[in-house]
C-alpha cells in the first residue's frame, strides 16, 4: 500500500514539473510573438549625424531631422542635442525618431566701444547681450578723460552671452588740467588773446547792458573761478554791451594778462553778476 502511495505522489510531481516547463515555454513564446515588431530607442544625444542615423537604423528605426537647429552650451555644434522619443522607450519598428542638431554654444560679437564714455559703452554692451566687466584707469595721450581707450576681449571677437567685457579708461592728465582764473572785470580782447594763444577755445559769448563798466568788460564766466579747466573745454562769457551809437566791436579796457591780476576798468568797482540784469 505504501508503495502505491509513493508511486502516485511521484506521478503527481512529474506532472507538476511538466506543467511548469510547459507554462514557461508558452510564456516565452508568447512574449517573443508579441514583441517581434517592438524595439527600444537607443541613446543618440551627443552623437554626430552619421553615427546617430546608423545606430537608429540598426534598431529598425527611421531618422527625421528637425527643421530648427538650436544653441546649446553643452553639446558641440553638429551633434544631436535632442531626440523624440527619448531613449529607453519601446516603440514599433520603422518608427520615426526626430533628432535636433546643436548649433553649439551661443557666441556674440563684441562691439567696438573705443572712444565712448563708460556709461555709453555699458549701454552698447548691454544691447549686444554682454555685461560690463572691470574698468581700469590708464594714461593715454590725446584721449579725453573718461573715454574708453581699449577693451578686453577686443572688438570683433566672439564670446558667450552675458560675458563681461573689461574696459581701459583714459584718466585726465593732471598736467593738462588747470584752474579757471577770475575773469570778472577783465577786458574781453586781452582775455581771448591769452586763452587762444594757449590752445583754449571760446563758446558762447553774450552781451548785456551794464552801467559803470566799459563795453567789452567781462560780467559773467563759465567755468566759474577756481573750477578745473581742460584743453577743449568751451569758455562762455557775458560781456558789457557796447553803448548805443558806438562802432561795431567792443571797446578795449585794461590790457592786463587775465592769468595774473585783475585790471581796473574805467567807471567804478567790480560789477555784481547777479545784479547785472537791470
Amino acid at each position: 500500500m505504501w508503495r502505491k502511495l509513493v508511486r502516485g505522489l511521484g506521478c503527481l510531481g512529474y506532472l507538476g514539473i511538466l506543467g511548469v516547463v510547459f507554462g514557461l515555454v508558452a510564456y516565452v513564446s508568447f512574449s517573443l510573438f508579441v514583441r517581434g515588431g517592438v524595439t527600444m530607442t537607443p541613446e543618440v544625444i551627443g552623437m554626430a549625424e552619421a553615427e546617430a542615423v546608423a545606430l537608429l537604423a540598426d534598431q529598425g528605426l527611421d531618422t527625421v531631422w528637425a527643421d530648427d537647429e538650436r544653441y546649446d552650451e553643452k553639446v558641440a555644434k553638429g551633434r544631436v542635442m535632442q531626440q523624440d522619443p527619448q531613449s529607453g522607450v519601446y516603440v514599433k519598428r520603422n518608427t520615426q525618431v526626430v533628432l535636433t542638431l546643436s548649433r553649439g554654444p551661443r557666441r556674440i560679437e563684441v562691439p567696438d566701444v573705443a572712444g565712448q564714455a563708460v556709461q555709453a559703452a555699458q549701454v552698447s554692451l548691454a544691447a549686444a547681450g554682454l555685461t560690463l566687466g572691470r574698468t581700469f584707469d590708464v594714461y593715454s595721450e590725446g584721449t579725453r578723460g573718461g573715454a574708453v581707450v581699449s577693451q578686453h576681449p577686443a572688438a570683433g571677437e566672439r564670446v558667450e552671452q552675458d560675458a563681461p567685457i573689461d574696459l581701459f579708461v583714459a584718466r585726465d592728465d593732471l598736467a593738462q588740467v588747470y584752474l579757471m582764473p577770475d575773469l570778472i572785470r577783465r577786458n574781453y580782447d586781452s582775455v581771448r588773446a591769452f586763452f587762444e594763444s594757449r590752445g583754449f577755445r571760446f563758446g558762447r559769448v553774450s552781451y548785456q547792458p551794464y552801467e559803470g563798466a566799459s563795453p567789452g568788460t567781462v560780467l559773467q564766466q563759465y567755468p566759474e573761478p577756481g573750477h578745473p579747466l581742460r584743453r577743449g573745454d568751451a569758455i562762455a562769457l557775458t560781456l558789457v554791451a557796447p553803448e548805443r551809437g558806438a562802432a561795431d566791436g567792443l571797446v578795449a579796457g585794461a590790457e592786463t594778462d587775465p592769468a595774473t591780476r585783475t585790471p581796473q576798468p574805467s567807471g567804478g568797482g567790480r560789477p555784481n553778476p547777479v545784479e547785472s540784469n537791470r
